[in-house]
């Protein structure tokens, strides 16, 4: 998969500057309550992705993971937060990719190939810096050494032909930006 591959290194989320600072334990927890919140409306909506590829199974691991999320945002605050545009704009980005199942592959891909090592930096930071109970940290448990989402979806995208694997690629393409875009809104929200 090296195409998908490609993009996701081009946009490797543990680069951007909110997760530098996550890491650091520079951010402050609002800034860390905002980002619950933006991104809980794309967490929400990665169990149709799976749906969408006939994984129904794993949908419903996905809807447990979205739980799991909750107690996260929770932990750091009202839940209730409004999500910005650009966290608007991510779910609605996912949720058009999720919709179609080559699509679906390529936008779950932008997100499953680099889960596992962001979970794992963004535990660390949890632990190290910011005094989270075990409660609020299982999310990123669950997804610290969780790479066979990654090898699930990359098998399925070596089965695609090329111009679905372009369609594949677009929708990779499009969710890491979004996904980019919307720590980029948490960081301006927050003036970090």
């Amino acid at each position: 998969m090296d195409g998908l591959d490609a993009i996701v290194a081009r946009h490797d989320l543990n680069e951007h500057p909110f997760y530098r600072a996550w890491r650091a334990g520079t951010l402050p927890r609002a800034a860390l309550a905002k980002y619950a919140s933006d991104y809980a409306p794309f967490i929400q909506a990665v169990e149709a992705g799976w749906r969408s590829l006939g994984d129904e199974e794993h949908a419903m691991t996905e809807r447990q993971h979205a739980l799991l999320w909750d107690d996260f945002r929770s932990e750091l605050g009202d839940p209730s937060t409004t999500v910005s545009d650009e966290g608007r704009s991510l779910a609605s980005e996912a949720r058009r990719a999720f919709s179609d199942p080559v699509t679906a592959a390529g936008a779950l891909y932008a997100f499953e190939a680099q889960q596992p090592k962001t979970a794992k930096s963004k535990l660390l930071g949890l632990v190290l810096h910011y005094g989270m109970p075990e409660a609020a940290t299982a999310y990123f448990r669950a997804h610290a050494d969780d790479y066979g989402e990654r090898e699930r979806l990359a098998a399925r995208a070596a089965t695609l032909e090329s111009g679905d694997l372009a369609r594949a690629e677009s929708a990779c393409e499009a969710v890491c930006r979004a996904m980019w875009t919307a720590l980029d809104g948490v960081m301006g929200a927050r003036s970090l």
